[in-house]
């Protein structure tokens, strides 16, 4: 199920090659592990996605696609869960990220108001940095830890699923086959 799902949305080799945008990338970008749907490639990539997301600078994308063909992993999917962090849930993310900090490191939570200004950035970013980039560390590893171990989890169990749904067809097939051939015997 999850393999057939994720290959609805991964685009072909051939849309791949004829990209303006991704032509200079191509020698990157053509290996079959980075865009085939696989259990060793998207967990990863899932989890790598999630880490990615609490980077709390605008590279997310750039990054994403960096580590997909350097780690090779799966790229819609490493894709797709970087955009976890957007710009409706993005200061959730990074409010817990700071709340997270804080406990790591022992800073007390201090309120501050926030404008899009130079100066926001130099003066009121002081006390807040260091709570917030911790805690954006630690979110970035175990939500990406988290996130490969469950996706790996789930892909297993479908798989497993699936595997017990076929056999036990394939036993429902051999009993009625048997009883068939009895019915049919000529001593019965």
């Amino acid at each position: 199920m999850p393999r057939r799902f994720l290959k609805r949305f991964t685009p072909s080799r051939d849309a791949i090659h004829a990209s303006r945008w991704l032509r200079p990338f191509k020698h990157l970008l053509t290996d079959p592990r980075l865009w085939s749907p696989q259990r060793r490639t998207v967990a990863p990539a899932f989890g790598a996605g999630l880490a990615i997301s609490f980077i709390p600078l605008p590279v997310h994308l750039l990054l994403a696609a960096l580590v997909a063909a350097v780690a090779r992993i799966n790229v819609p999917t490493i894709v797709a869960t970087v955009f976890f962090s957007n710009p409706v849930t993005i200061v959730p993310i990074f409010y817990f990220a700071y709340r997270v900090g804080t406990l790591v490191t022992g800073f007390r939570p201090q309120p501050f108001e926030f404008s899009l200004s130079w100066d926001w950035l130099q003066h009121g970013l002081g006390p807040l940095w260091q709570p917030f980039l911790v805690g954006c560390l630690v979110c970035a590893v175990v939500f990406g830890l988290v996130g490969w171990f469950a996706v790996d989890q789930a892909w297993r169990t479908a798989v497993r699923r699936r595997l017990e749904r076929r056999r036990a067809r394939s036993a429902a097939q051999v009993a009625a086959l048997r009883v068939t051939e009895t019915d049919e015997s000529p001593l019965g």
